[in-house]
């Protein structure tokens, strides 16, 4: 007994030496219930006083004992490399916590909506009756946080930086306290868009840095300004405690009818490349005292590139975030070209950081490019399309996420929130999992629950036995967690709220992201040089009329006339009048046409096929020259295999836009009319060009940017990251599949519409851009 004592004795004290072989050489101060800890000249950390953990001293140094176990596993020691520390983690998990970390979070606002697909409670009750604060994690958050075990967690929209950064801080106080203490890694969509109405005030902050849409930010032709947008996105995301972005959007925009179009880069496979490129290499970029190691550290924000192996090609220019659009077809054999914004762009990084951290594939199922196993399903489910080409044939290593709700039951083909298991619809929810899971992905994207992802482990395990699939499930696990771990969450996930509320939309990151909206206006025609105007002329501006109709969503959006641009700011450049009589000059703003997804409900119901054209005109489209016969087709819920909507009419919802012009054209009597188009696709010029003396495109910017090329403040600099189509006829004749294949638009001045195409106060640009990319 008394050996057993003395040798326990013994074992304690070279236990404590251990921890005590030096000087302190770490001090901690208290902010609130958030430590922060000092290594001098090495980690600091951060833990929350209300989680539990404490720390343990090795050589002087603290280290955060995350799994409480009073000792330092590799994992929580900040010395080792990130590979280490994430195996060790890894082959410590529970298969239940390995299933939490491969699923990731519906949407989350912040906070919780009252009502809809995004709804939350605190307490059981609505935010509004529940006397919580706005940054109080939902009753469903802490759910899935402690049941589920998710460390993944999708942000839409917060009520302030503030209340972002006080959120995150109670989420990863949670987190640490349970289990092994992994942090959350919070993602986002993009969030930088403009705000139309607002205006920019040099050495003013803002809510957040507003830059132009994708199709913008590849209009400049300028691969640094994405980098520096990326760049400024990345600190202003890691201030609110986003450390994953669900960007960028690199599909090819093929087809010139896809309504994901202005989410792109534009259809050119270089371009798309070298934006790709430089928007990783500017948000997974970390300098300096930020960086931990190549390149990574805690000013870097993982991107999640997408969508693996390219979305843009769906046939008839529908989307397959409905079931009438889940084929991506291939007319013209260019499948492969589809893969160079990844395998040139995202995976071959200038930066440090080499390659994009996460990849998402599409929705789509690729039909018949699978020539290995000969499966149309998903690009998910796609063993062929992930393990085949993108883990062995591209060498990739990172995590693979499905976009959102590919597991779920399909409930009706042109609905958007509804399951989009194309191809599998046959298979329950657990055989999705495993078929996703064997297929060689990572994540599930939008699911909540972790009971399908443990049955799918345990198929594997009656396929596969257990040694095999704990092996499987850990190699998933090391991918997600070395995302965590090298972006420093795992030393301090926490953030300091003055420095948040500094950062976020700071004067000049607001200056930055205005100068990028100035250099993404593209001007399409300049009669007898009309621009610059001249400020206080007289103008007129005519009001737009908004028909009720649908949003993305489906959900119902009211009819509306009014000013399409911000009246109040207009007049501090113009004097405005509502007679065009008395006018100098018309602005006309309207936006490219909008015709729908492909689909028509009504037929569906009345006995057709519900499938219409695509259109890229105002006026009503009938679509004489379509496919005879679908190239795809097929559907549980559908009797038919044939998609063509040969025959068929369309008209754009928004054929008001087009009234404006001509109207204002006859009200003006020959005097210069100024039409500046919000572009969402490409579209067909002819309806009205000849009655524009001047024609302006954008892709998303402030009011202000455009009347400061109207005036001339500023020179138009940008080109056309899509083609123009002269007619829908050469729309119908292109390949879905194939860039740069369609018969271009040519104005009244004499100039193409074409890829590259752009006008500044001398006439045609070109310069060492149109060198480089144009065809």
């Amino acid at each position: 007994m008394i050996t057993t004592r003395i040798t326990a004795l013994v074992s304690t004290i070279a236990l404590l030496n251990v921890f005590a072989t030096s000087a302190q050489k770490w001090t901690e101060k208290k902010n609130g219930t958030i430590s922060i800890v000092d290594n001098k000249g090495e980690k600091q950390l951060g833990y929350s006083t209300t989680s539990g953990i404490k720390l343990v001293t090795v050589n002087g140094f603290a280290f955060k004992d995350l799994n409480k176990n009073n000792k330092l596993d590799k994992y929580e020691d900040w010395r080792l490399t990130v590979d280490e520390r994430a195996k060790d983690l890894a082959s410590k998990m529970s298969i239940e916590q390995i299933a939490g970390l491969m699923l990731y979070s519906k949407h989350q606002p912040i906070p919780a909506a009252a009502a809809g697909p995004f709804a939350g409670t605190y307490n059981g009750k609505p935010f509004v009756e529940s006397g919580a604060r706005p940054y109080d994690l939902s009753d469903q958050q802490k759910e899935f946080l402690v049941k589920d075990n998710i460390r993944h967690v999708l942000v839409t929209s917060v009520q302030s930086p503030e209340i972002a950064a006080l959120w995150n801080n109670n989420l990863q106080a949670l987190t640490e306290g349970l289990g092994l203490g992994i942090p959350a890694n919070n993602s986002s969509d993009p969030r930088h868009g403009t705000i139309a109405n607002a205006e920019f005030n040099a050495g003013a902050g803002g809510a957040i840095s507003m830059w132009p849409g994708s199709l913008g930010l590849a209009a400049t032709f300028d691969p640094a300004v994405v980098q520096g947008f990326g760049r400024i996105a990345a600190m202003e995301y890691r201030a609110l405690g986003i450390t994953t972005a669900l960007s960028p959007q690199v599909d090819l925009a093929t087809d010139p009818r896809w309504n994901r179009v202005s989410g792109t880069f534009g259809e050119d496979p270089q371009l798309s490349a070298d934006m790709a490129r430089a928007y990783i290499d500017g948000f997974q970029t970390s300098t300096g005292t930020k960086e931990i190691k190549d390149g990574w550290g805690y000013g870097s924000v993982n991107a999640m590139v997408k969508h693996w192996p390219g979305g843009g090609s769906g046939e008839g220019g529908r989307d397959a975030h409905y079931g009438y659009g889940k084929y991506a077809v291939y007319p013209g054999k260019n499948f492969r070209q589809h893969f160079i914004p990844f395998t040139e762009g995202a995976f071959k990084l200038n930066g440090k950081t080499h390659k994009s951290a996460a990849v998402m594939p599409y929705y789509t199922i690729s039909y018949n490019q699978d020539v290995k196993n000969g499966e149309n399903v998903a690009n998910n489910y796609n063993s062929y399309i992930i393990n085949d080409l993108l883990r062995q044939k591209y060498k990739y290593d990172g995590v693979v996420c499905t976009d959102w709700l590919v597991t779920g039951d399909e409930t009706a083909v042109d609905v958007f929130l509804t399951g989009k298991s194309w191809g599998v619809e046959k298979l329950s929810i657990p055989q999705r999992h495993y078929k996703i899971l064997m297929a060689g992905v990572d994540q599930f994207g939008g699911n909540n629950d972790s009971k399908p992802v443990i049955e799918a482990y345990n198929m594997g395990v009656t396929e596969h036995g257990e040694a095999f699939m704990r092996a499987r499930f850990e190699q998933s696990a090391v991918r997600l967690l070395k995302n965590i771990f090298r972006t420093g969450l795992f030393e301090n996930p926490y953030l300091n709220v003055d420095e948040t509320k500094q950062t976020v939309g700071k004067a000049e990151f607001m200056a930055a992201g205005y100068e990028a909206q100035l250099k993404s206006v593209v001007m399409l025609k300049n009669r007898q040089s009309a621009l610059p105007l001249q400020r206080n002329k007289t103008v007129y501006v005519p009001k737009k009329f908004t028909p009720a109709g649908r949003n993305f969503l489906g959900m119902n959006t009211p009819e509306k006339l009014d000013y399409p641009v911000n009246i109040n700011l207009v007049k501090k450049y113009f004097n405005v009048t509502d007679d065009p009589g008395a006018a100098d000059y018309a602005l006309v703003f309207i936006e490219s046409p909008n015709s729908g997804g492909g689909y028509n409900s009504a037929d569906a119901k009345n006995g057709g096929t519900g499938y219409v054209p695509v259109s890229l005109q105002y006026q009503e489209y009938t679509a004489t020259e379509a496919r005879d016969t679908s190239i795809a087709g097929g559907d549980p819920l559908e009797k038919f295999t044939n998609r063509s909507y040969k025959g068929k009419s369309v008209k754009a919802t928004n054929t008001t836009d087009l009234n404006m012009v001509t109207d204002t054209y006859a009200k003006m009597n020959g005097k210069p009319i100024i039409v500046t188009v919000s572009m969402a696709n490409p579209m067909v010029f002819s309806e009205f060009e000849k009655q524009a003396n001047v024609i302006l495109v954008h892709f998303g910017v402030q009011d202000q940017a455009l009347l400061d090329i109207i005036t001339g403040k500023n020179e138009p600099s940008a080109l056309l990251p899509l083609q123009m189509p002269v007619d829908m006829s050469a729309v119908e004749k292109q390949y879905e599949d194939v860039p740069h294949d369609m018969k271009c638009y040519v104005d009244s001045e004499g100039n193409t519409y074409d890829f590259g195409y752009g006008l500044n106060w001398k006439g045609v640009i070109k310069d060492a851009r149109t060198a480089k990319y144009k065809k």
